[in-house]
């Protein structure tokens, strides 16, 4: 007799997402799209409030420059930042990083902080704003929505969070969204003196590459997004696997998979990074929603501003290799 759990997964397998990008008009699809991914996500039940900024403190490292801030990007809501500006360089380009479930974005700065902090960096290239700063780019560390300093526990708390915002019609990756362009509409107004915000980028790892992605569907100020160990078919990942609660979004495969996330986020330029022995986000699903996704990108005659990273081991970033398709990208 099947249990639940294989009949649900059977189900899953058998659906056919009705808003998938089938190779036609992009334009005229995105903006269906976006406002279907807009609705699943519960975007509407965000407001814009007054950031008020509040700088918590600015100091001079060996390096770099590092700002501490907090904004608040939903009423009562604060969110915590640190920004990294390299020395030696005027009005720099900029990398967004965000951490998967992890202790906290204090793991994006190469910050011990906790038991095993110091092996989740070194395991896994998972100091992004270090790398970024030594890369040229001004670093920002957000810390995303049930993690680190937003978290009631030190790790893996987003299952609480997750549910309830399903009981008001949100979900915790459209806050995670939210947050990121709330962000964008702080460094326009404060920080145009300190980096180039004609330059803003994205990266994740796991579930930062997964908030990644659905930023770059809807958000038009990045001009790169790379989404690491993150990218996979919902039927050989996030519908066949248990998964944080995070990532999943009410009714999303009756319209799209992750591949139509890529398709929204075209033209800007897009680096998917993967894992061949990741056992979360399985390759050959990895391989299917880049391919799926890049046909937009193909059809507007720009294939080479959508690039896949094959990493030879599992669920972790592999700066080496994708930094220098960041630099071909951008011409930096």
């Amino acid at each position: 007799m099947k249990t639940a759990y294989t009949y649900t997964k059977e189900l899953l397998c058998q659906q056919t997402p009705c808003m998938a990008y089938d190779g036609t008009d992009l334009e005229s699809w995105k903006i269906k799209a976006r406002d279907k991914l807009r609705e699943l996500l519960g975007m509407d039940k965000f407001a814009k409030v007054p950031p008020e900024l509040d700088i918590e403190y600015d100091v001079e490292l060996e390096n770099a420059r590092e700002i501490r801030f907090t904004f608040q990007s939903e009423a009562t809501y604060r969110v915590p930042c640190h920004l990294l500006l390299p020395k030696g360089i005027v009005n720099p380009p900029l990398m967004v990083c965000l951490q998967g479930h992890s202790t906290g974005m204090h793991i994006s700065l190469g910050k011990v902080k906790f038991d095993g902090d110091a092996e989740t960096i070194q395991g896994g290239d998972r100091d992004f704003c270090v790398r970024a700063i030594a890369e040229g780019f001004a670093a920002l560390a957000l810390e995303q929505r049930t993690m680190g300093e937003s978290c009631d526990e030190k790790s893996h708390g987003c299952y609480n969070s997750t549910m309830t915002n399903l009981l008001i019609g949100r979900t915790t990756i459209g806050e995670r969204v939210w947050d990121i362009s709330r962000l964008i509409d702080v460094l326009e107004e404060h920080f145009s003196d300190l980096v180039d915000t004609t330059c803003i980028n994205l990266m994740g790892n796991s579930g930062g590459g997964t908030a990644t992605a659905y930023t770059a569907a809807l958000e038009d100020r990045l001009v790169l997004a790379m989404s690491s160990c993150a990218m996979c078919s919902f039927t050989e990942s996030i519908g066949a696997l248990r998964h944080c609660s995070c990532n999943y979004v009410p009714r999303i495969a009756e319209y799209f998979d992750m591949g139509d996330l890529i398709a929204m986020a075209c033209p800007k330029f897009f680096v998917q990074v993967s894992g061949v022995q990741d056992t979360g986000f399985f390759f050959h699903g990895a391989q299917k929603v880049y391919e799926d996704g890049k046909r937009a990108y193909n059809a507007i005659g720009a294939a080479e501003r959508c690039v896949f990273v094959r990493g030879e081991e599992g669920h972790r970033f592999y700066a080496d290799l994708a930094w220098p398709e960041v630099h071909k990208l951008l011409g930096k």
